[in-house]
């Protein structure tokens, strides 16, 4: 019998991203190839690229310069390279830059892959109407409407407790740091019922928690008018049975509207959990980023969540060193974070990205090694605040999912999105426990299993005697 072809994918960026490389697995699942840790045991190679962020960037050359020589060594095996990094439109200067790679694929589109590794397998006719449909999109900037298989998560080993589920692609709301639009091309949502149906499948297969993923996440169903949008989407997804809980980002705060926030207050399956960045506090650097609201504009926000949600816990994103921030303009930023008290901040250095506006029309005046002291004065501040506010919750309880192992203990996540572990002899992965919170670090708390709160499921006893206590840190 012939041996099996294997597969190694390497994703590095965002949420979307890691649903894209589901995405692909499910393909090469489905022509018979078995995943591997190692990219020296696949036959083929899969880098999921990110260019948000410089250091991202170096990440992905750092490993296309890894795969050279064993590209050298094994020519036979296939390498493809995948997502911001490749874009929408085709650049043949990569593979000018990078002869070692077989198959460059835009984000979100595994097709130019499946037709490599079929080859004469795949109905010429069929082959070429694809491949003139993909030309198309990349020339109108994926203007054209998206559809998705579903993904079988569980071809190979367990089904994940969560699984992410994009619903807006690419953005047309240009921030003048951001990179993503050009290389993800222009928003458009999926059909509504192209998602539900996608949910369905992953919860017939076990996935007990979806997150909903756009760039603006809120602005699903703008691209065709506005109806359905986001709240629709989630009245139709919370009536799915079997789905336990859902989660969606990024929000924007000027689309986070009260429809949707009255969707997150209404129905128990979608978690009190809202990302919406400020990326600035400071009105000329959030202009020139051109956001679109002020930092009044923000705190108004912040309180109206909090009166609709008061269990909310509110993420934010923050740049700090954008062209042209002074320290007094850094210092608001500063401000915003310690009087909001939000419960997680996405902290980031600016690095310029090719193309954008920023890069193209402001200079990068800020030092780097004043970016980086900007960086660690929110980050220590960040730190205090979530440490004051995670040891108020010593001696409460909380329901959180199971995902899985981590360190020896049992992990998983409250509504709230804060990282639980828990100490029990059961398998609890994939159960809903209560557990009651017995120590608290910044990043991440410890639980005593208190019962299973499973629906539909038969209980887990508790355990007879109290494990002795081990704290598990987390660094952010």
């Amino acid at each position: 019998m012939a041996e099996k072809k294997r597969y190694h994918i390497w994703t590095i960026g965002c949420q979307m991203n890691v649903a894209d490389s589901n995405h692909v697995a499910a393909h090469l699942d489905r022509l018979g190839y078995e995943p591997v840790e190692r990219p020296e045991e696949a036959d083929v190679i899969v880098l999921n690229t990110c260019v948000v962020r410089q250091s991202a960037e170096d990440k992905v050359l750092g490993k296309l310069g890894s795969l050279k020589p064993l590209k050298q060594h094994h020519p036979d095996k296939v390498i493809a390279l995948m997502g911001c990094f490749v874009g929408v439109k085709p650049n043949p200067k990569l593979k000018e830059r990078f002869p070692w790679v077989d198959v460059f694929m835009p984000p979100s589109e595994p097709a130019p892959l499946i037709h490599h590794l079929t080859g004469d397998q795949v109905n010429a006719e069929v082959r070429e109407q694809e491949a003139h449909a993909l030309e198309t999109r990349w020339r109108l900037q994926d203007e054209l409407s998206v559809t998705q298989s579903v993904r079988h998560l569980a071809a190979h080993g367990e089904t994940p407790v969560t699984a992410f589920v994009p619903v807006v692609y690419g953005c047309s709301f240009a921030c003048t740091f951001c990179i993503i639009p050009y290389r993800r091309g222009k928003e458009r949502s999926r059909p509504l019922e192209d998602v539900v149906a996608e949910v369905q499948d992953l919860v017939a297969q076990g996935v007990r928690e979806v997150t909903l993923l756009g760039q603006i996440v809120d602005r699903y169903g703008y691209d065709w008018g506005g109806r359905p949008d986001l709240a629709d989407l989630l009245y139709a997804i919370h009536d799915i049975e079997g789905l336990w809980r859902i989660r969606f980002l990024t929000s924007h705060p000027n689309f986070l509207s009260d429809r949707i926030l009255d969707a997150v207050a209404e129905l128990p399956k979608v978690m009190p959990h809202i990302e919406v960045p400020i990326q600035a506090g400071d009105d000329e650097v959030l202009a020139r980023m051109r956001r679109g609201y002020t930092v009044t504009d923000y705190y108004r926000l912040v309180d109206k969540i909090r009166q609709r949600i008061p269990d909310a816990a509110i993420h934010t994103d923050i740049i700090v060193g954008f062209p042209g921030e002074t320290e007094e303009q850094f210092m608001g930023t500063y401000r915003v974070l310690e009087e909001l008290r939000l419960d997680k901040a996405h902290l980031a250095r600016y690095s310029p990205r090719p193309g954008t506006v920023s890069a193209r029309f402001m200079k990068d005046d800020v030092p780097e090694e004043e970016k980086r002291r900007r960086h660690r004065l929110l980050e220590a501040l960040q730190e205090r605040i979530l440490r004051e506010k995670n040891q108020a919750l010593v001696g409460e309880r909380v329901q959180i999912l199971v995902e899985g192992r981590r360190k020896g203990k049992w992990e998983g996540r409250t509504p709230q999105n804060k990282l639980v572990f828990v100490e029990h002899p059961a398998d609890l992965r994939g159960r809903l426990i209560e557990v009651e919170i017995v120590w608290a670090g910044p990043y991440s708390l410890q639980g005593r299993f208190v019962r299973d709160v499973s629906p539909g499921l038969e209980p887990i006893p508790p355990q007879p005697m109290p494990l002795p206590l081990t704290p598990t840190p987390v660094t952010p």
